[in-house]
């Protein structure tokens, strides 16, 4: 079963001179498995604030240790060992920079030492400096959106921790890279997620209710609050990484079995419409603008552990369970507005789009005036443009 990482970093440290500290060791506790790595003797850590490009710029090149790298392949062992992909592996070095330099008592070295840890680990990552601001970008080919992305030598960079300035006007304030080569720092990040260890700790229970065909419908999930912490800052990026986020075990397990047992005996159709309602009635509604003063796509546990959801959680929630228990092919609609999701059954029925020389169904997993069923929509959309921003296909159609 899948695991989703809990990990507490502790940093042991004593106190050395004025502007320094040392760190010792560093014990990461993931739920009862300890990973620890002693230092052969004990790191110095410059605590003094380099406040100009230059002073960075050497501050960084100072930053070369052995101890560090062998720190970084610690990490990168247990890394592959509970298979994490590189966003759940920069969670891990965001803890441990900020046990070595906390980024409440100086951001800019607790943004340098991300940088050196994830450069150690192979990832081709730059800083850039303006006026007490530094940014810290990976190389990435995929699409991000929302956020700063720096061209360099035909490659592009996506901005790390962006988010921690909130806004920054780039036509009044220039950001020039400080170059700092770093030896094998070459690769790519990818912001996809296709395994979610499990977590152990914390759990909690949140009941979801709805009415189908007259009957009411009560389901007890278990949920971890620590995944919102994993993905709090996690970028809007396509459709397609965000609804094929997993589910932890624990949460997986509590819900689609569940599911399963109602929609035993139903056709595809009443069982798609099922999940469908499920989905619609089991949460309130309210806008991103609303929630978090912008645009955020949830993932499917994102949206199950959040009292309110939008039309694109909805619709990544309703993915996911048709996906996991139907294995049916879908495409995501983008209106201008708004975004819903069709459905391809083996024989189509009201209201469809046709894509690659398929008909699918219309499903609207947001609430409308109305309750819609299978194959409505409200009128406002009909005459609507839309794009597919999406289109799943089951492998075993292939």
């Amino acid at each position: 079963m899948r695991r989703h990482l809990f990990i507490l970093i502790m940093v042991c440290m004593v106190s050395a001179a004025f502007g320094q500290k040392q760190v010792d060791r560093v014990s990461i506790d993931c739920f009862g498995e300890i990973m620890e790595h002693r230092f052969d003797s004990p790191v110095s850590v410059d605590m003094e604030h380099p406040v100009m490009e230059e002073h960075i710029q050497a501050y960084c090149r100072n930053m070369a240790n052995p101890a560090f790298e062998q720190l970084v392949q610690k990490l990168k062992e247990f890394k592959e060992k509970n298979r994490l992909d590189d966003w759940l592996y920069y969670q891990i070095i965001r803890r441990v920079a900020d046990q070595i330099a906390p980024k409440s008592a100086d951001y800019t070295l607790y943004t340098l030492y991300k940088w050196h840890l994830l450069s150690l680990s192979g990832y081709d990552a730059i800083l850039s400096y303006s006026r007490g601001k530094i940014l810290f970008y990976v190389l990435s080919s995929e699409n991000v959106y929302n956020i700063p992305i720096r061209n360099e030598g035909g490659k592009s960079y996506v901005c790390l921790n962006y988010h921690d300035y909130g806004s920054i006007d780039f036509t009044s304030q220039v950001f020039r890279r400080i170059d700092i080569p770093v030896l094998g720092a070459r690769h790519a990040f990818s912001y996809s997620v296709s395994s979610i260890p499990d977590l152990q700790k914390t759990s909690s229970e949140k009941e979801l209710n709805f009415t189908y065909n007259n009957a009411e419908y009560h389901f007890k999930i278990k949920l971890n609050p620590s995944i919102s912490a994993y993905f709090k800052n996690y970028p809007t990026t396509d459709y397609e990484k965000h609804f094929n986020i997993p589910m932890s075990g624990g949460t997986y397990n509590s819900l689609i079995p569940a599911l399963r047992k109602y929609i035993r005996g139903m056709s595809v159709k009443d069982g798609v419409d099922f999940l469908l309602h499920f989905t619609r009635y089991s949460f309130l509604f309210k806008p991103d603008t609303e929630r978090y003063g912008m645009d955020k796509i949830n993932s499917p546990e994102m949206t199950l552990l959040s009292d309110y959801s939008d039309c694109e959680d909805r619709v990544s929630l309703f993915y996911f369970l048709v996906k996991e228990l139907y294995d049916l092919p879908m495409i995501v609609v983008v209106y201008p507005k708004h975004v819903s999701i069709a459905v391809h059954f083996d024989k189509a029925f009201g209201r469809t789009i046709e894509y690659n020389g398929k008909r699918f169904t219309i499903c609207e997993p947001t609430p409308q005036k109305k309750d819609l069923k299978l194959g409505e929509m409200m009128p406002e959309f009909r005459n609507q443009r839309f794009e597919i921003a999406f289109a799943y296909e089951p492998a075993s159609s292939h």
